[in-house]
């Protein structure tokens, strides 16, 4: 019984790591509308293009990184040494960040941080494959997905607090150090992995390694409906990135609230996700496994209608709260993503299986905030008035239907295979 407790010690320790590493990359989010921030940088504030790019370099890294290093990680070093060593070096990144001078040094930067972060998903989906049976996984993901939603909640007013009282290079040092002082202890003593669990087998030479790796890779690649979750994930990813990322100034430049009121309004719809999160994550333990796929279906259709009163309506206020319900839609399909690849993929494959997912759905989400940046200068007409910049930022958050069009889309086709197996007497058991 003690065993079993301590597990979800683990889990609320990746947790707090996802929060942390969410305050990290939604912080350039609320320092774009700091017009000394972006003098440092050297561009202006019309220039939503290269805004947007300091997002997607974020996730270019962090995509690449999920997808290459992730079977090392699982091989070479485990969950645990993994995490502290993602931790050292996403805390030195982000603590030196104010030094790097001009628009370049920081895209870098950025790029680095998402390198340093992208193993972390597929190192929480691993432990808990490890610790937690099919069955009984739902609230576990949930619970470290809530995460997702805690740190953007946090990090909005968080971050816009110290803009308000302090420099901009504050929110770095601070961060930074959270990184390391907070993190690191956890882990150290809260994740531990099963000694029995074949996935984490020591190499014993690099030979050895490089042969581990290669047989992680080729099994993740045979997970059941891998190009499918892949694309679900993509578009899911798309739209949260799309909309934390512009969210803040879209508050303040759109829809006309001071610095103060945008953070604690982007906060929010944070909220929302963490709420629904868990809620996701228990209604995925109470229904039969393939009825998983209606919570995209249904989710992403809220989402979807939600973002459209947002921008049809002209009452400020009210396109807030559509924004608060459609993160709660989102939040409802979040942890469905992880138990679905757990679910179609063998243990010692769980980690890179998700790693293919996770990475490659974050580089294609990861031009979102910049595709949306582009459509905001576009359909803003150049204009810095507000008029031409509210137009401009309604298009670019009409970008984001389309993204929960293509999730109701997976969530049918992977509904249909199910029940495919079902009618074909196959036993639809993981992998």
């Amino acid at each position: 019984m003690q065993a079993r407790a301590f597990r979800w010690y683990g889990v609320i320790t990746l947790f707090v790591i996802v929060a942390i590493s969410y305050v990290d990359r939604i912080n350039i989010a609320v320092l774009i509308t700091d017009p000394a921030f972006l003098e440092h940088i050297g561009i202006t504030r019309e220039d939503r293009v290269s805004q947007g790019l300091l997002a997607t370099a974020f996730m270019v890294g962090y995509g690449v990184s999920a997808f290459v290093l992730t079977p090392f990680c699982a091989a070479l070093f485990g969950v645990r040494r993994s995490l502290i060593l993602g931790l050292i070096l996403w805390g030195v990144v982000t603590f030196i960040t104010p030094w790097f001078e001009g628009y370049g040094m920081l895209l870098a930067s950025r790029v680095l941080l998402g390198v340093s972060e992208g193993p972390l998903f597929s190192l929480a989906s691993s432990y808990i494959k490890a610790h937690f049976e099919s069955h009984e996984n739902g609230k576990p993901n949930s619970f470290v997905n809530m995460g997702t939603g805690l740190g953007l909640a946090l990090g909005y007013p968080l971050i816009g607090y110290m803009l308000v009282h302090f420099h901009w290079e504050t929110s770095f040092y601070v961060l930074g150090l959270i990184n390391v002082a907070l993190g690191i202890p956890l882990v150290v003593a809260f994740v531990k992995m099963p000694t029995s669990y074949s996935g984490m087998k020591k190499p014993k030479s690099i030979g050895d390694a490089m042969t581990h790796v290669g047989d992680i890779v080729k099994g993740a690649l045979q997970t059941r409906y891998l190009v499918l979750i892949t694309v679900l994930t993509s578009a899911t990813l798309a739209y949260l990135w799309g909309s934390s990322n512009w969210l803040p100034t879209y508050l303040k430049e759109a829809r006309g609230f001071s610095l103060k009121e945008m953070g604690w309004l982007a906060s929010l719809p944070q909220y929302a996700t963490v709420v629904a999160v868990l809620l996701g994550g228990v209604i995925i333990d109470k229904i039969e496994r393939q009825r998983v796929p209606f919570i995209f279906m249904v989710a992403s259709a809220g989402v979807a209608l939600s973002v459209l009163l947002a921008i049809c309506t002209a009452d400020r206020y009210l396109a807030a709260y559509a924004l608060i319900a459609a993160n709660f839609c989102w939040g409802l399909q979040s942890p469905a993503i992880p138990s679905t690849v757990q679910y179609c993929s063998r243990p010692e494959h769980v980690a890179s299986a998700f790693g293919v997912v996770n990475g490659t759905g974050s580089l294609v989400a990861g031009f979102m905030p910049a595709l949306m940046g582009g459509v905001i200068s576009l359909m803003s007409g150049g204009h810095g008035a507000s008029g031409g910049a509210a137009s401009g930022f309604f298009s670019g958050f009409a970008l984001l239907i389309g993204t929960q069009m293509v999730v109701f889309a997976c969530g049918f086709l992977l509904w249909l295979r199910e029940r495919k197996l079902q009618v074909a007497g196959i036993s639809a058991t993981p992998a």
